[in-house]
């Protein structure tokens, strides 16, 4: 049996695919021929090909030659994701510019990929470094501004003090850092955010209708927007003439609120300490919270709870009676309205944080079965029926809720309403190889949008990167000094740069219309592609990527 010598004959044949472009397909609807969009995640240009990149190549390949020889159309794109830190990093070790390291990254995988025989369209290759990419990502960031979805706001975020750089909750993992793994602490930052709670209700109610997302991905989706329907309660604080205002699924459990606990970060904390003995002790206890790592701040992951008298009492307003007010460190400012009320018989972190600090518990609800036993220690968490609950004692849960909710909205104390576990997606970044904000700051006009006209805001190529200091961009003159587009006079540009999750969350749109230079895509060419039919990448962008794509 004589050799097979696959190294010339995939060369003469890959060689043959490239120059009659058997690949490449238009976007003129064929009768003969159904579209099909076979797509794959669009890789980051780390340098090489790994095991990964090769699987999950393969597998689209695979379906895409399945369909081609089945008689569809097929577009079948390949693009790359070529914004991002490690490129920064890598620039500085090597002292070369990151741009020189993406390209040439580029130029070997790409090589890699057509030596493996894939099929893909490589006349719609995007990168979203390149200029004619990532204009479409000021573009979409105006229109979002115009439509107040994109804002600016001081606020506790996530920092990498490694990457020096702030991260979406998303971005994450277990208290680390997504890409470097180093611990992520809690810095109080002005930064853009792009209002994704706006559409929090529409992303949950819609999953149900992907029935071609696996039920693993639409779950992990369902959790991190973590809908909950409740009450949201106001707990008069008496010393300051003011509403403290706490989210609860468990109205029905009000009558046993004996305390309430608050985030470190909640505004008020500050408020209520002031000239009081506690202030001290209070302003201690914020201090090392917030310097403490995400994955230890959050005690809810399982670790010791911690908290501080507040100094003042709020009122239960179902009861009138008065009930200390407590800063915890098992309260997360980014749920509900950072603040909780404290039922210790009928919740068990509660309940752990009352035995610690000796504070009172009083079960409200009991088993519905008389002969259910409850819990002799801990507390009984399950709905029931209400116990010492004034006018609703002998009601169950769920009649208990409704008739309080009445009562409550009738007094103007309590309102119906909806909680999302999702938070705005904060897209600022202090690092240099990403989208330039198109944004200007003017002391007489205040945030000022760069026109369309002027777009893009193009990278500076002079940068000195240090990875120290915030953002590069705040060091370079040439762009930092602007005239403001409206009065004229001296202003500066905004110097953070867009998460790269924003490039990759629409790219899939930019495959259909790649070299439109007017719009992002083309309408039509978007509709006669999408959606995407099939799609292969890695779970761990359920709740990146794919939350970001829809929203």
């Amino acid at each position: 049996m004589s050799e097979f010598d696959f190294t010339s004959i995939e060369a003469k044949w890959q060689q043959r695919w490239e120059e009659e472009r058997a690949f490449a397909v238009d976007n003129r609807p064929d009768p003969e021929r159904p579209g099909f969009y076979c797509l794959e995640m669009l890789p980051y240009p780390s340098g090489r090909l790994h095991m990964g990149h090769v699987r999950n190549y393969t597998i689209g390949d695979a379906v895409a030659r399945f369909k081609i020889a089945r008689g569809f159309k097929v577009l079948h794109p390949m693009g790359w994701d070529s914004f991002g830190l490690p490129a920064e990093n890598a620039a500085i070790q090597r002292k070369i510019h990151p741009r020189v390291w993406t390209e040439d990254n580029i130029a070997q995988m790409r090589q890699q990929l057509k030596r493996m025989g894939y099929s893909y369209d490589w006349d719609r290759e995007i990168a979203a470094h390149r200029s004619d990419y990532y204009r479409w990502n000021q573009w979409f960031f105006l229109k979002m501004f115009e439509r107040d979805l994109a804002y600016r706001a001081h606020r506790w975020v996530n920092w990498c003090a490694t990457c020096q750089t702030v991260l979406a909750n998303e971005q994450v993992e277990g208290g680390v850092c997504w890409r470097c793994g180093s611990p992520v602490t809690r810095k109080s930052l002005e930064q853009w955010f792009l209002r994704i709670t706006s559409y929090a209700a529409e992303l949950d109610d819609w999953l149900p209708k992907l029935t071609g997302w696996s039920e693993r991905v639409r779950q992990m989706q369902k959790n991190w927007i973590g809908r909950s329907e409740g009450a949201l309660v106001r707990f008069p604080l008496p010393d300051l003439k003011e509403d403290l205002e706490i989210f609860t699924t468990r109205l029905d459990t009000i009558y046993g609120a004996t305390f309430c606990v608050l985030a470190p970060e909640h505004p008020a904390v500050e408020r209520l300490a002031a000239g009081t003995p506690q202030e001290g002790t209070v302003r201690e206890f914020v201090t090392r919270m917030q310097a403490r790592d995400v994955v230890h701040q959050d005690a809810q992951m399982g670790g010791e709870k911690e908290g501080v008298y507040a100094g003042r009492d709020a009122l239960n307003p179902f009861t009138g009676a008065r009930i200390p007010v407590w800063v915890g460190n098992f309260v997360l400012m980014e749920y509900g309205t950072g603040a909780i009320m404290a039922v210790p018989g009928n919740d068990a972190r509660d309940h752990e944080f009352a035995r610690r600090y000796h504070l009172p518990i009083r079960p409200v609800v009991r088993p519905e079965d008389p002969s259910a036993i409850p819990p002799e220690e801990g507390a009984y968490t399950a709905t029931g029926v209400l116990i010492d609950s004034g006018p609703y004692t002998g009601m169950r849960s769920a009649e208990a809720i409704e008739a309080m909710l009445r009562a409550g909205q009738e007094k103007g104390i309590a309102r119906r309403t909806t909680s999302f576990r999702i938070r705005d997606w904060g897209v600022s970044r202090q690092r240099y190889w990403g989208t330039p904000i198109p944004m200007i700051h003017c002391e007489a006009c205040g945030i000022v949008p760069v026109p369309y006209e002027d777009l893009p805001v193009l990278l500076p190529e002079e940068v000195r990167l240090s990875g120290e200091g915030g953002s590069p961009l705040a060091s370079v003159e040439s762009f930092l000094h602007v005239p403001c587009p409206r009065c004229r006079r001296p202003a500066r540009r905004e110097t953070d740069t867009m998460d790269t999750f924003v490039d990759s969350s629409w790219y899939f749109l930019r495959f259909a219309d790649p070299r439109n230079a007017e719009l992002p895509f083309d309408p039509a060419a978007a509709a006669y592609w999408m959606p995407v039919d099939f799609y292969s990448g890695g779970v761990e962008h359920a709740i990146l990527h794919l939350i970001y794509s829809r929203f």
